[in-house]
């Protein structure tokens, strides 16, 4: 047993080893085995991967260079925050989903809207359908927070501009003289303009792949312009384009 030592010395080592004793908990690593009793997880090892730019991950799926550019956009700027996304090529008529990280879900054909413009008129989703004029029948380009819902007939929607009643949804085949399940398999694109707007998607798609993961929080939808530039309507496209154009790996 040590006696206290006494006097302004002996006060003054003691708070030396305190001292010592508090830099010594900082430096020393926290046990948390079992049974440790502590809810303090070490610090995993620094990883300079960390620190590695995303970016998206197409596998051996063929894109456009729009379509590249614009994910590559997405995945670094994380614009689709921890949300599913789509892009849409109107140009090549074709829609790619992705999950939250940027890696490739799945693609397929699609059916637009039959006019070509990037710009829905203002309104329109107020009126009747059939009130629609045919130069009025655009798929609007933009980047949407699109919501699950449901449409007049009751089905299963992806409300993409619920304003301008635009969906994602199942091809319909209410008017057989419209042949669009024929324009889902032609390799034409001129044969997938027939929609009023909305974005026509191949049922086994649209079931097994979209629905799944837009249906409780919904997602984000890119339609890339098929009149204005890309940088038109996603200004980051142009910061994008200065730092790293089309990433080599992604050209393949």
């Amino acid at each position: 047993m040590f006696q206290r030592l006494d006097g302004a010395w002996a006060e003054g080592l003691e708070r030396g080893l305190l001292l010592g004793a508090a830099v010594l908990m900082l430096v020393l690593p926290l046990r948390t085995g079992p049974g440790s009793g502590s809810g303090i997880h070490p610090v995993p090892p620094f990883s300079p991967h960390a620190l590695a730019p995303r970016r998206p991950e197409f596998g051996a799926e063929p894109a456009s260079d729009e379509v590249r550019r614009l994910a590559a956009w997405i995945v670094a700027s994380s614009d689709n925050g921890r949300r599913w996304f789509v892009i849409l090529d109107k140009r090549l008529a074709r829609i790619y989903l992705f999950q939250p990280d940027g890696r490739l879900q799945g693609a397929s054909t699609v059916l637009l809207g039959s006019a070509p413009g990037d710009d829905s008129v203002v309104g329109i989703g107020t009126r009747p359908i059939a009130d629609v004029l045919p130069a009025e029948r655009t798929t609007p380009a933009g980047r949407f927070v699109a919501r699950p819902g449901r449409n007049a007939l009751a089905e299963d929607v992806v409300w993409v501009d619920y304003d301008a009643a635009v969906s994602m949804h199942k091809v319909r085949l209410t008017n057989p003289a419209e042949h669009r399940l024929q324009r889902l398999a032609s390799q034409r694109v001129q044969d997938k303009r027939i929609s009023y707007g909305c974005i026509n998607l191949p049922p086994a798609f649209f079931e097994s792949q979209v629905w799944p993961h837009f249906r409780n929080e919904g997602g984000i939808v890119y339609v890339l312009p098929e009149i204005k530039s890309p940088e038109a309507v996603f200004p980051g496209l142009s910061a994008l384009a200065a730092a790293d154009p089309i990433p080599t790996a992604m050209k393949g």
